[in-house]
């Protein structure tokens, strides 16, 4: 199976590569591109991007890219609500691996909220985010079970966090994994991206994008709401 087998809907692209390598140096090359054209068009640029694992060597080859960073503004698609020095933290990993040389001077702003509750953090965060401008450029990940940012299958705010006209622009959401409790972007903000990059790995993943390409429940599979035009996907065995 490959990717080039999938019916993509019109606007929606697919690129593959030959490791995962080739991959994030491709991705960071497309983004910069992305956050350049912006910049000469509205002064400013903004970037939402994801966590966990397979960001890394992206993140890493995206802050080596020549750029004006001090006009781009970074945030987060989701986080755990976890302390920022914490292993899982997505604003630790980012400010490990992405806002280091030449992306130091570009502005970020994180979910992560200190608060007596999940909820509340929720609403602190939703707040911090009225300064940020529309999405340029969006990277977002897929779980195996059809999950983007950290729009979980079943999780209690699922159902309002995927209607167009959420009034939030993050949500408390619940993870099947740990730790759990996260936070997330809702679908108003993730869809107006003027571009959406969605980055997988391996062919498990491959037949989860085949699976969610096949229906149109989005509760079922949440990576469904996302899988529109402007999208690129990048794809290696």
């Amino acid at each position: 199976m490959a990717i080039s087998d999938l019916e993509l809907p019109p606007g929606v692209f697919a690129r593959t590569y030959a490791t995962p390598q080739a991959l994030a140096e491709a991705q960071a090359i497309a983004v910069a591109e992305a956050l350049r054209i912006a910049i000469e068009s509205r002064g400013q640029a903004t970037l939402v991007v994801s966590g966990g694992r397979s960001p890394i060597a992206f993140f890493e080859a995206l802050a080596q890219q020549p750029l004006h960073w001090h006009k781009v503004t970074i945030s987060l698609a989701d986080e755990r609500w976890v302390p920022i020095n914490h292993a899982s933290s997505n604003e630790g990993l980012v400010r490990r691996h992405l806002l280091r040389g030449p992306a130091v001077d570009a502005r970020f702003l994180g979910l992560y909220r200190l608060a007596s509750s999940l909820q509340q953090a929720a609403e602190l965060a939703d707040a911090s985010l009225v300064e940020l401008q529309p999405i340029d450029v969006l990277v977002l990940g897929m779980g195996d079970d059809g999950h983007t940012a950290s729009l979980f299958p079943n999780s209690p705010n699922l159902e309002l966090a995927l209607q167009l006209d959420c009034p939030h622009r993050v949500l408390p959401m619940q993870a099947p994994s740990e730790p759990a409790e996260r936070l997330s972007l809702t679908l108003p903000l993730l869809s107006a991206a003027r571009l959406s990059l969605l980055a997988i790995q391996g062919s498990d993943k491959l037949a989860t994008l085949r699976a969610a390409l096949a229906g149109s429940d989005v509760a079922s599979m949440p990576i469904r709401a996302v899988l529109h035009s402007p999208l690129e996907i990048y794809w290696c065995p």
